[in-house]
Parts: C-alpha cells; sequence; structure tokens
C-alpha cells in the first residue's frame, strides 16, 4: 500500500480515506479531506493558502530546497523482494529522516533568530512612538520602587536595632546570672 500526497495541502493521504477527483482528461487529483477538496473546487491557490505545505515553502517557513527530499520522490519500477535490499533500505529511510530532522531543526532555530531581532526592533519603535504614554508610567514605578526600597531598609535597621537589644539583654541577664552564682 503506498501513502498518496494530497493535492492541495501536501499531507499524507492514507489507503481509503479522502477523495480522488478525476477529470475529464483523466488527470486524478487525490485530497486527504474534503476541506481540500472543497478549496480546490473553489479553485483556490494552495500557495496563498496559509495552512497548506506549498505555502509555507514559498513564504520561506519551511526547508523548501534539500537533498534530503530527492530521497522522497515517487518511484514506480518493481524490484524482485530481497530481504538484504529491504534491510538496507529501512536503514537508509531511517537514516535519511534523522538528517532531514537536524536540518529542518536548524533552519527553524535561524529563522527564529532572525524574527527575535525583527520582534525587538518592531518593540523599539512602538517605545519611541508612544513614549509619552510610558513617561509617566515609569516615572510612578520608580518612585513606588524607591519607596519600597525605603521601607525595607527602614524594616532591615529595626531588626538590627530589636536584635541589638536581644543580645545586650540576654548579655546582661548573664552576667547578672554570674554574679549571683558567684555571691552564692
Amino acid at each position: 500500500m503506498r501513502i498518496e500526497k494530497c493535492y492541495f495541502c501536501s499531507g499524507p493521504c492514507y489507503p481509503g480515506h479522502g477523495v480522488v477527483f478525476v477529470r475529464n482528461d483523466s488527470k486524478s487529483f487525490r485530497f486527504c479531506r474534503s476541506k481540500c477538496h472543497r478549496n480546490f473546487n473553489k479553485k483556490r491557490n494552495p500557495r496563498k493558502v496559509a495552512w497548506t505545505k506549498s505555502y509555507r515553502k514559498t513564504h520561506g517557513k519551511e526547508l523548501a530546497v534539500d537533498s534530503a527530499f530527492e530521497f522522497e520522490k515517487r518511484r514506480n519500477r518493481p524490484v524482485k523482494y530481497d530481504r538484504d535490499l529491504t534491510g538496507k533500505t529501512i536503514a537508509a529511510i531511517q537514516r535519511v529522516a534523522q538528517i532531514k530532522e537536524r536540518r529542518e531543526a536548524t533552519f527553524f532555530a535561524n529563522r527564529r533568530k532572525d524574527a527575535k531581532l525583527v520582534q525587538k526592533n518592531e518593540a523599539r519603535v512602538e517605545i519611541e512612538k508612544h513614549i509619552q504614554v510610558l513617561a509617566p508610567a515609569v516615572a510612578t514605578r520608580e518612585a513606588v520602587m524607591r519607596n519600597v526600597v525605603d521601607t525595607a531598609k527602614l524594616r532591615i535597621a529595626a531588626r538590627k536595632k530589636s536584635k541589638e537589644k536581644v543580645a545586650s539583654t540576654t548579655v546582661a541577664a548573664t552576667g547578672n546570672n554570674h554574679a549571683a552564682m558567684e555571691e552564692g
């Protein structure tokens, strides 16, 4: 059994699923679900519909050119069954999948790195545009922070004083006990 590709979204079409539309010129179009079939009937371009793989590839969101894609090409030539060949083929498929995942991960990381820079620049521009809104908020925040720091300093000073009082009273009390013991 072969897992076909959907004509519209390029997703997998498993056996027994989806719809096959055969045009008058006997060209067949396979769709994974009715959503793809409806969009095809509405004559929508898959490169302009955001959830399709062709859109993601044309807009640089997925890896479009890679040598690993050569292994995914459809081959119709029948080959006589050979156990060793099948084992080697499965090992090669797994290795290609690993390579493909690693390349896609690095592509995605590089894409996100560029996106982070763009987001930072956009945020900087937004702040510069609306600085008059942020300036009073920052000023009040600084005042609040100063107030919090001052109260924290006062609490720390009060704790130190209370610890010093406790220490001096304990020293005085132990000193009185020693004096009473020496007299007794």
